[in-house]
């Protein structure tokens, strides 16, 4: 199965990209499906047409669905919500209350990731392709296996087989003094194979020949800011990013005197985009003067798109960023095919690492790990500018 996860901040037109792109493969005979993870859901909008969480039928070989987390989180985390409601509930909240605060934040965007895995292991379609949350938040979860690896296996492993083992002897004492019971089989079970699926789609998301993220942008400032930090974290989860789409550009035809300083600036970030994600290939979306709402408009936006391609391609097969940690230090990898070391320079200010080679210019915003961090070095290897970064010097 093929992997494409539709990415950028909201309101640059990812939905819209993703749905369009669904089109593009379904037409070339790909049984697709289209699935929002977003909490916000826009999808039904642009297919203009009602969307639940179970799969509906678009058109021929093209499905569409919006997640819903609380059936997700029944179907996955039943047995643990119900526990914890159970426990909140003897301390004094009221059903409502308990209910809601069962919900762990951030679950909905990991139940996301539980259900990409699904589909991918039932392997019902040829293309999945994801809209996510904004600037593929949910994709950060994927250090939980790393951190979380350890503690499950040294540490929540024990206690589940103590905690069963003394359940038989201790429940009589304490459910009457606390109001609930001790957690059982199923409810400590629950973590552990959470955690294992968690762990499985790692390997699936981290697989460039499988999976891509592709980034919409727009070519405004703070959107582009988003955009590289988004490249940063899925560098450093080492999840490929194979193409960016640059939306919403305003057309040569519109020539009012309104959006000439507009299209002044919107040239100024088509460079830079091309500029910071170079080697990446971009392509780029005219603004439209409809919304993209409707097979009809979305057929456009897939032309324009994608012509004759086929989008379930991996537009480029390099990471061009890597994130390599090496006996407690950090290094920043960047793909800079035949570029000779002595031409490059390098500037850190903040979180932002500015690369300077001749005349052109590319600023990286760094992955929290590195942003406290400093360069310390650096050399070329294999077409990769690898950066040595360490704690700044105490004065």
């Amino acid at each position: 199965m093929r992997v494409i996860l539709m990415t950028g901040k909201g309101g640059v037109g990812k939905t819209s990209v993703a749905a369009s792109t669904g089109l593009r493969c379904a037409e070339l005979g790909h049984k697709t499906l289209v699935l929002s993870t977003d909490p916000a859901h826009s999808l039904a909008d642009s297919f203009d047409m009602e969307m639940s969480h179970k799969s509906r039928k678009v058109r021929e070989n093209l499905w569409g669905a919006e997640l819903d987390a609380l059936m997700e989180l029944e179907g996955n985390w039943g047995s643990v919500k119900r526990y914890i409601t159970q426990v909140l509930q003897a301390r004094g909240l009221d059903g409502v209350q308990a209910e809601e605060l069962a919900i762990l934040p951030g679950m909905d965007e990991i139940f996301g990731l539980v259900r990409m895995k699904r589909h991918y292991d039932e392997g019902e379609y040829d293309v999945l392709i994801i809209d996510s949350a904004p600037t593929g938040t949910a994709l950060r979860l994927l250090s939980l296996p790393e951190v979380g690896g350890w503690y499950m296996r040294k540490f929540y492993k024990p206690l589940q087989g103590m905690s069963l083992a003394l359940r038989p002897l201790f429940e009589p004492i304490f459910k009457p003094i606390t109001g609930f019971s001790l957690p059982d089989k199923e409810v400590m079970d629950a973590p552990y194979e959470f955690y294992e699926q968690i762990e499985a789609l790692e390997k699936v998301l981290t697989d460039n020949t499988k999976t891509s993220v592709r980034l919409v942008t727009n070519p405004e400032k703070m959107v582009i800011k988003e955009s590289l930090r988004a490249h940063a974290y899925l560098s450093l989860y080492n999840v490929s990013t194979d193409l960016i789409v640059a939306n919403r550009i305003i057309p040569n035809s519109v020539t009012d005197p309104f959006f000439k300083k507009w299209k002044e600036n919107q040239q100024q970030y088509r460079q830079e985009i091309h500029d910071n994600f170079r080697p990446l290939p971009i392509k780029e979306v005219p603004l439209y003067s409809e919304e993209m709402c409707g097979l009809a408009a979305l057929e456009r936006l897939k032309e324009t798109l994608y012509g004759n391609e086929d989008p379930s391609q991996v537009y480029y097969k390099e990471n061009t960023i890597k994130v390599v940690q090496e006996q407690g230090n950090y290094n920043l990898e960047l793909y800079l095919p035949g570029i000779p070391k002595e031409k490059i320079q390098l500037n850190k200010t903040g979180d932002e690492l500015n690369i300077r080679i001749g005349n052109h210019r590319r600023n990286l915003v760094l992955p929290q790990a590195l942003a406290t961090l400093q360069p310390a070095g650096a050399k070329m290897e294999d077409d990769y500018l690898k950066i040595r970064f360490a704690e700044a010097a105490k004065v």
